[in-house]
């Protein structure tokens, strides 16, 4: 039987394009077979109620302001899609709503 190793990034990486660099890096340095991200539209997975709360985080004052820091958007996952390649690990992300399903589908995800 064999393993296949996944390592969970989901937003850990704060919304750093360097800091998923590095978080990839370490997955590779580990022997992980895929990196995971997530992928999430913020206006539906969220209430308006929800995102309107105070929040203090190093992108602004309220929930949005934090849940969009966080968000990697089509720049970020191309580079994602090429580091990971140039690396030679599989990448794929769970996608937390239909626009985000058909956003992923441009990446040639397992």
């Amino acid at each position: 039987m064999s393993v296949f190793i996944i390592a969970e990034i989901g937003i850990n990486h704060n919304g750093d394009l360097g800091l998923a660099k590095s978080l990839i890096d370490g997955a590779v340095e580990a022997g992980c077979n895929m990196v995971k991200f997530q992928k999430r539209t913020i206006d539906l997975v969220y209430t308006q109620e929800e995102l309107n709360k105070p929040r203090e985080s190093p992108w602004g004052t309220t929930n949005r302001e934090q849940k969009e820091g966080l968000e990697f958007g089509e720049t970020e996952y191309d580079e994602i899609d090429r580091y990971c390649k140039q690396k030679n690990i599989e990448w794929t992300a769970s996608a937390w709503d239909v626009p985000s399903q058909l956003f992923l589908r441009k990446y040639d995800l397992n």
